[in-house]
C-alpha cells in the first residue's frame, strides 16, 4: 500500500510539474519586444488571463513572443491584436502585453498560431521620443527643467500651498483625458494627424522662423508707437459712443426700411428671369472681358492702352503747354522763345482770320457756284436724276440796240454785291443789309438783275 502511495503520489507530481498538455499558446510577432521578459502578464480589458512564456528574435529582425493563455480564455479569435504597454516610465519588469478582441464573432486562432506583425504595436519608449529631437531642442528641454528647478527652489511651501487649490482644475483635467481615452481610435488619428502637422511645420521651419522674426518685428514696431497706441486708444471710448448712437439710430432707419423691404419682394421675385438672363450675358461677356484686358495691358512695348495713355503726357506738352521752345532744319536747333502750345496758337491764328473769314464768307456762293459750273458744263444730278440748266446772255449794248428796242445802257457796274448776278428773292434772303452792304463796299443797285 505504501509503495502504491508512493507511485500514485510521484503520477501526480510529474502529471502537475510536466504535463501541460491542455495548455494553450500563441505567438505574436512584433517589431521589437520592447523590454518584455518572460513572466509578464497578459491581460484583456486591464485583467490577467496568461503570462509570455518565451521571447526569441526571428530570421527577420523580429521579435517573437510566445503567450501562453489560461484555458478559461481560450482559444482567442482570429483577428486579436495584442500590444505591449507599461505600467510606468520607471522600471524594466513592468511590462505587459494587452490583448484586444475583435467585434465580430471571428473563427478561433489554434494553439500554436502566429498573430501577424499588422496586428501588434509596441508601446513607444521614452528614448525613442528623445530620440527624435536635435541637439538643440535636447538643450532647451534641459533648460527648461533646470529652470522648472530655480523656479521652486527655496519656494515649496508657497508651491504646495498654490497646488492645493488646482484641486478642481486637475480633477475637470482628469474628466478630461477620461473622454480622450474613451474613444481611443478618435484619439489616434487625432494624435496621427498632430504629428503630420508637427512634421510639415519642422519641414517649414525656414519659413516659420521668418514668420516669427516678422511678428517680432511688427510687434516692435507698435511698442514703438506706444504713445499713438495711447493716443488712439483714449480716442476709442468717444468713437465707442458715437458708434453707439449711430448704430441704434441705424435701427430705427432699418425699421423704416421694412415696409421698402416689403414693397420689394414681389419686384425682386420678377428680377428672377432678368438676373439668369444676365447670368447668360455675363458667361457671353467673358470673351469679351478677356480681349479688354489684353487691349488695356498686354506685355511688350506700344501695343496696350495703357502704354497709350503713357504717350499723352508728351503729346500735351506739345499742344497746350507754354514753354521755351526751339526748331531745329537741317538738325542745328534755333530757339524761338517761350511760345504756347499748338492747340492755343490755332485758336489765336482762328481768332485772327475771323475777319478775314468773315469777309469771304459772302462770296461763297459765288465762288462755289464758279467750281460748279466748271465742274459740271454738261449738267447735275438731283433727288429726280439728271438735269441740265441753260441760260443765253446778252450784252446790254448789244441788246439795247436791237431793232425796235430802246433801253438805257448801264455804266459804272462796278460795286455789285455778293450774289448780286441773280435777281432778288421776294422775301429778301439774297438782298445784304445795310451794314453788311457798308462793311462789303458794295452797292445793291448796281445788281444786274432787277
Amino acid at each position: 500500500m505504501a509503495i502504491a502511495v508512493t507511485i500514485a503520489a510521484a503520477i501526480a507530481v510529474a502529471v502537475l510539474l510536466f504535463g501541460g498538455g491542455d495548455s494553450y499558446e500563441v505567438k505574436a510577432r512584433f517589431e521589437n519586444a520592447g523590454q518584455l521578459v518572460s513572466g509578464n502578464f497578459v491581460q484583456l480589458r486591464g485583467a490577467p488571463i496568461g503570462s509570455v512564456k518565451k521571447v526569441r528574435i526571428t530570421d527577420d529582425g523580429q521579435a517573437e513572443v510566445t503567450l501562453e493563455i489560461e484555458e478559461d480564455h481560450a482559444p482567442l479569435p482570429e483577428g486579436t491584436r495584442a500590444e505591449i504597454q507599461q505600467l510606468s516610465q520607471s522600471g524594466i519588469a513592468n511590462r505587459f502585453v494587452e490583448l484586444t478582441l475583435p467585434q465580430a464573432q471571428n473563427r478561433k486562432l489554434p494553439d500554436g498560431a502566429t498573430i501577424p506583425a499588422d496586428r501588434t504595436r509596441t508601446n513607444v519608449e521614452l528614448d525613442q521620443v528623445f530620440n527624435t529631437l536635435d541637439p538643440e531642442t535636447r538643450r532647451a528641454l534641459q533648460g527648461f527643467f533646470k529652470g522648472q528647478a530655480r523656479q521652486f527652489r527655496d519656494a515649496g511651501d508657497e508651491a504646495r500651498e498654490g497646488f492645493t487649490y488646482l484641486s478642481p482644475s486637475l480633477s475637470s483635467t482628469s474628466r478630461l483625458f477620461q473622454e480622450l481615452t474613451r474613444d481611443t481610435p478618435a484619439l489616434e488619428r487625432f494624435l496621427v494627424d498632430s504629428s503630420r502637422l508637427v512634421t510639415t511645420l519642422a519641414e517649414r521651419r525656414t519659413e516659420l522662423a521668418a514668420l516669427v522674426g516678422n511678428a517680432n518685428r511688427t510687434t516692435r514696431a507698435l511698442g514703438n508707437q506706444k504713445e499713438a497706441l495711447a493716443e488712439s486708444i483714449g480716442l476709442l471710448p468717444p468713437f465707442m459712443r458715437r458708434a453707439n448712437t449711430t448704430f441704434v439710430n441705424l435701427r430705427a432707419a432699418l425699421d423704416d426700411l421694412d415696409p421698402l423691404v416689403e414693397a420689394s419682394a414681389p419686384v425682386a421675385r420678377r428680377l428672377g428671369p432678368f438676373l439668369a438672363s444676365a447670368r447668360t450675358f455675363a458667361a457671353g461677356a467673358a470673351p469679351t472681358v478677356r480681349d479688354l484686358s489684353r487691349t488695356i495691358s498686354r506685355s511688350g512695348g506700344s501695343n496696350d492702352a495703357i502704354e497709350l495713355i503713357d504717350a499723352f503726357p508728351p503729346l500735351q506738352d506739345i499742344a497746350t503747354e507754354t514753354k521755351e521752345r526751339t526748331y531745329a532744319p537741317g538738325g542745328r536747333r534755333f530757339s524761338v522763345g517761350e511760345t504756347q502750345g499748338a492747340l492755343p496758337e490755332t485758336a489765336d491764328a482762328f481768332d485772327s482770320a475771323g475777319p478775314t473769314i468773315s469777309l469771304l464768307r459772302p462770296y461763297t456762293t459765288d465762288f462755289l457756284g464758279w467750281f460748279d459750273d466748271f465742274s459740271t458744263t454738261g449738267g447735275g444730278f438731283d433727288a429726280l436724276g439728271a438735269y441740265a440748266r441753260g441760260q443765253l446772255s446778252f450784252s446790254e449794248s448789244v441788246h439795247c440796240t436791237l431793232p425796235g428796242t430802246a433801253c438805257p445802257v448801264k455804266f459804272n457796274q462796278y460795286r455789285r454785291c455778293p450774289g448780286a448776278s441773280e435777281a432778288p428773292a421776294d422775301d429778301g434772303s439774297n438782298v445784304l443789309g445795310e451794314e453788311e452792304r457798308a462793311r462789303l463796299d458794295c452797292d445793291e443797285d448796281h445788281r444786274a438783275v432787277r
